[in-house]
This record gives structure tokens, sequence and C-alpha cells, in this order.
């Protein structure tokens, strides 16, 4: 977890950390002429293709829900969570790297970087699940007071993710390898993780095995929420939970011992 001087040195340089990350965000639609508009364009296709194909392709073969859309849902709402993660990790591995040039330039609070990434990935993700929610109203499908319980999965999924992304991006400074490794990890942790396919149609012993992923409890809480509007089981997030505080632990400390070395190496 973080240190009291940690989160004041990032209330210091709150100023720094959030004109940077509205630095970015403008400058990927600088020389576009729609702009930001682009920021809801992509995401709507999106969710637009998804619907149309799947609620006529596999509308009736999700089991548990009667709804034309389940399926279209239920890939939503696992693609779109899963994206969060996947963004907030695969930044953070590199953030060092990528702005070398920045610390050896300029006296600041290395922690402002990976908090910049996860503020980032933040944007994107609530422009995408702000239209995605506002798919699910239209189309009669929004889970009522359940949705609420999406803040604290939510929290441990970013948790998790913040922690994990903090290990990776200190060691793949002393190990290039690292960012690699982890790039082709994603892929088959991708397809380890019930997001295009319904846990109930795997054999006993590989959801046995499945239990053991965090991201497995996180990704099926959002979709039992989303699209049963029921809550989730919260002992499935069990592992979750302890692998967040677990990489926050370690990648906190992993940190605070490396800072001063991560220069030279740069």
């Amino acid at each position: 977890m973080m240190a009291p001087p940690m989160l004041g040195a990032i209330w210091r340089y709150r100023g720094f950390i959030f004109g940077s990350v509205k630095r970015e965000f403008q400058s990927k639609y600088r020389n576009s002429l729609l702009g930001a508009a682009w920021t809801v364009f992509n995401p709507l296709a999106m969710i637009i293709v998804y619907t149309t194909i799947f609620s006529q392709v596999m509308g009736n073969r999700l089991p548990g829900t009667s709804s034309q859309y389940g399926y279209s849902i239920y890939l939503c709402a696992g693609l779109l969570t899963w994206g969060l993660f996947a963004e907030i990790t695969g930044r953070s591995q590199s953030v060092f790297l990528e702005n070398a040039n920045l610390l050896k330039k300029l006296q600041f609070p290395r922690i402002c970087l990976p908090v910049i990434v996860v503020l980032n990935a933040l944007v994107n993700f609530g422009i995408i699940f702000g239209l995605f929610t506002a798919f699910l109203v239209i189309s009669n499908s929004f889970p009522g007071w359940a949705y609420f319980a999406l803040i604290p999965v939510l929290l441990v999924q970013i948790l998790f993710a913040i922690g994990l992304g903090m290990i990776l991006a200190v060691l793949n400074v002393f190990f290039r390898d690292v960012g690699q490794f982890f790039t082709i990890l994603l892929q088959f942790w991708f397809w380890f993780t019930p997001i295009v396919y319904p846990v109930t149609t795997l054999p006993s012993a590989v959801r046995d095995l499945m239990s053991l992923n965090p991201m497995a409890g996180v990704i099926s809480a959002y979709q039992s929420i989303i699209l049963l509007g029921a809550l989730p089981d919260w002992s499935a997030l069990l592992p979750a939970t302890l692998a967040a505080l677990a990489c926050c632990v370690i990648g906190m400390k992993l940190f605070r011992k490396r800072s001063g070395e991560m220069v030279d190496e740069l």
C-alpha cells in the first residue's frame, strides 16, 4: 500500500499529474477533424457491432438468460473491464522506459508516472463504460440497484492492476524481457478468463483450476451484476482481493527499494 509520504508527494504534484493526463488525452486527437469525438465513436462502434452480430448469432445460446442481447451484454461486460486491466498493466510495464528522458531531466516523484497511467486508463474506461451503461438503459437491460455493486468489484480490480503494474514497471527497467514475457502471458491470461465463454460450459476440473485465476472472479462478478442484475459471489473475489493486496505491498516495497537505481539503468 502507499505510504503517507508517497501520498503527500502525489498530492503536491497533482497539477503535474492532471496536466499530463489532459495533455495525453488531447494529443491523441490533436490533428483530427473530429477531435475527442473519436473517444465516443470507437467504443460506440464496438458495442453496435457486438450487439448486432451476437444478438442474432448467439442470442439464445447463453445459459441463464432469455434476452436477445444476453451474449452481447455478457461479452461487453467482460471485454470492457478486461480492457481496463490490460491497459493499466500493459502501459505500466513500460512507463519508466518510455519516460526515461523526463526522469533524467526533471526532478519529480517517480510515483507520479504510474498514477498518470492509471488515471488515463480510467478516463478511457469511464467514457466506454458510460456508453455501455447507456446501451443497457436503452435496451431495457439495466440491472437496477445491483449496478452499484460494481464499485467494490472495480476497486479490487484497480488495486490488483496497480500493484501488478508497479511490479512489472520496476522489473522491466532492470530486466527488459519482463515486458515481452508479460505481453505474451496476457494473451493466454485472456483466454483463461471467462470473457467470451460461460464458465458453466467448462468441465468441473477446469472450473476448479480457473478459481485460482484472480481475474476470473472479477470478470464473473461484473457479468453477474450487469447481465443478471444479481449480487456477485463475494467469496469468488477473495483470490483477487488477496492478490491485489499482495501485489500492492510487493510493488511499493520494490519501487521504494529500487527507485534510486532506475535512472542509472535508464
